[in-house]
């Protein structure tokens, strides 16, 4: 297992680099090296030594320790999340995540009826509604924790901008994953299991964020009267995020939605800036890379061996793109959002990145999707996220650019007073 580990690390960081100069965040480089080191590049080229560097055993552990590291990195990414955020841009929030469900979802569901049937793509007793459901829900979910990053990375956490974006990223997850509990609750031939799940995710929500939040505060006092977060502190803490992540997993929901809300729930100021500090470091180097890896190992891009297999990749990422993209860019601008920031926010809920793996894999685990059209879900999923970051970025150089322009006729005018 040490191996392994120093091996992906080490290449991680290495991809890292070089995504810089393209302008990619650390974690889009992650993804990219999942599949560089799994089937598709690795076990093509050297398939002797991708197997003795991940033997059987490996994966499992791999696999656990990644589920441990995704729980983290939720739990941070709630940490830094500001529930006011929602409350100023309601209205416009839940307009553009509506769209962003709506269109791609109903896109996602068309795709999925037309290759229903087909055992190359689905395991054959899955029942065409809820393949339909499935990949619906995979083509509608936004990558929260990617386009939290893009956001904090760009400086506009505080703007109009930001706030909308994060606003409707949350709101879209969230109705996502509703709807993933739906279809494993139907698949495993339990509805009450859905009830449960929906139920159960609204109360742990509305408990946490009241009567919760006002018990966690004596977290952030204890902090503040230490100066510090002490290792009985910081054990207490890691205890509820993992209480939290094991009963929105016992309930039928992710486990990292209970470990989101947990984070949202935190104390703010001291206590979350401290703690911050301590996990993330350990959270973004060491274990999240793991999940990514893991992903790559169960992707195989040799799988699409035809034509017509990256007829129906291309004609996903066509659907997803455009689905996602324009419907919430649309719906931004008809709520009186600016062109090129209705634009940015098309281009920022387009990213899937980590959610979407996290979808797949769970559809993989379970037996929904067959190995080739996971494959084929996760090059749209790395394509749109690599897409993000250059596109938004080009989209607010122009906009400044507009903005450059559009100022010069009142400094003119100022000038000639």
């Amino acid at each position: 297992m040490k191996r392994p580990i120093a091996i992906i690390l080490g290449v991680c960081r290495l991809v890292g680099y070089i995504a810089r100069y393209f302008g990619q965040p650390q974690v889009v480089a992650e993804m990219v090296a999942g599949i560089l080191m799994g089937p598709s590049l690795l076990g093509l080229l050297f398939p002797t030594f991708q197997e003795w560097l991940f033997p059987p055993e490996s994966k499992t552990a791999i696999y656990v320790v990644a589920q441990v590291g995704l729980v983290l990195y939720m739990f941070l990414v709630g940490l830094e999340f500001d529930l006011s955020l929602i409350s100023t841009r309601i209205q416009s929030a839940a307009a553009v995540s509506a769209a962003g469900i709506i269109v791609p979802f109903s896109l996602g569901a068309a795709l999925a009826w037309l290759l229903s049937g087909d055992s190359t793509f689905f395991t054959p007793h899955v029942s065409t509604w809820e393949i339909m459901l499935f990949v619906g829900a995979s083509m509608s979910i936004t990558a929260f924790p990617m386009l939290a990053r893009i956001i904090y990375e760009n400086g506009i956490t505080g703007t109009s901008l930001g706030t909308l974006a994060l606003a409707a990223g949350s709101i879209d997850d969230a109705a996502a994953w509703c709807v993933l509990a739906i279809v494993l609750a139907s698949f495993s031939g339990m509805p009450s299991i859905a009830l449960v799940a929906i139920g159960g995710g609204v109360i742990y929500v509305a408990v946490l964020l009241t009567f919760g939040r006002s018990c966690l505060k004596y977290l952030g006092t204890w902090a503040e009267k230490e100066g510090k977060i002490g290792n009985t502190l910081l054990t207490i803490t890691l205890m509820l995020v993992m209480l939290g992540a094991w009963f929105t997993d016992r309930i039928g929901i992710y486990a990292v939605f209970g470990a989101f809300i947990m984070g949202v729930a935190m104390p703010r100021g001291f206590f979350a800036k401290r703690l911050q500090e301590m996990l993330e470091p350990l959270v973004t180097t060491f274990l999240v890379p793991l999940f990514f890896i893991y992903s790559g190992l169960n992707t195989h891009i040799g799988l699409m061996d035809t034509p017509y297999m990256w007829g129906v990749a291309l004609l996903a990422l066509l659907l997803a793109s455009l689905g996602k993209g324009l419907a919430c860019g649309l719906a931004a601008r008809f709520h009186g959002e600016q062109p090129r920031d209705a634009l940015c926010i098309g281009i920022l809920m387009n990213a899937r990145g980590l959610m979407e793996l996290i979808i797949l894999n769970i559809g993989l685990e379970r037996g929904l999707i067959q190995p080739v059209f996971f494959t084929i879900m996760v090059f749209m999923a790395i394509t749109t996220t690599l897409m993000a970051t250059p596109l938004f970025a080009r989209a607010r150089r122009l906009q400044l650019s507009e903005g450059a322009m559009a100022a010069v006729p009142e400094v003119i005018s100022n000038d000639r007073q």
